[in-house]
């Protein structure tokens, strides 16, 4: 009796565990073309360069997948040598544990025609190597199909961003100008005291 109790206490805990999770990443048709406007290992400037995006339906897909296509969004996403020793960006196959692509280019309506998207690299964006991936969603805002610009190991296509190292030009120059200031008041004040002494030396 205690045996039954333990293995329905365990199916219903693996059940709950289930619904809680997210959608698997494995599990999701590449249904998606995606194609970006780099070069391999191109460098770009963060809050200056930008790429153009161009995602559709693969045409061999064309009415047998897609209905439930509602929505898709294009992400930037973390290449695999960016993501070593950063725990914070690490690929998991349940999405919604998955660190792998947390930002978002475009959010679109989904078409079956392709579309294209200029994308300003943000200011925000930091250092790193990327790759470009879109995902198709659900009426329910699910994930049910993916398409990306990289091969499946994410090696190819790949490009990095140079981000903003929060020192900007303004602020060494008013730094350089404080400094130059508070040496000039300084010998300021060394001759008016030297001039001081004199004065009081000859009275």
């Amino acid at each position: 009796m205690k045996s039954h109790l333990l293995t329905a206490f365990l199916l219903l805990f693996c059940l709950v565990q289930t619904g809680n999770g997210g959608v698997l990443f494995s599990s999701l048709p590449q249904t998606l073309v995606v194609t970006a406007s780099i070069k391999q290992g191109q460098v770009l400037i963060a809050g200056e360069d930008s790429i153009i995006l161009t995602w559709g339906l693969n045409q061999s897909f064309v009415g047998r997948t897609d209905e439930s296509y509602k929505e898709v969004k294009v992400k930037l996403c973390y290449a695999p040598i960016s993501q070593v020793d950063r725990k914070w960006r690490k690929t998991a196959n349940d999405l919604s544990k998955d660190k792998t692509c947390q930002f978002i280019m475009v959010s679109k309506p989904f078409q079956k025609l392709d579309q294209t998207f200029k994308w300003s690299i943000e200011k925000e964006a930091p250092t790193a190597t990327y790759f470009v991936r879109a995902y198709a969603y659900d009426s329910a805002g699910k994930e049910v199909a993916y398409g990306q610009n990289s091969d499946a190991k994410k090696s190819s296509n790949l490009f990095e961003v140079q981000g903003i190292s929060g020192r900007h030009l303004s602020l060494d120059v008013a730094s350089v100008c404080f400094s130059a200031f508070a040496l000039v008041s300084l010998i300021g004040f060394f001759l008016v005291e030297n001039s001081k002494k004199k004065r009081s030396t000859d009275n």
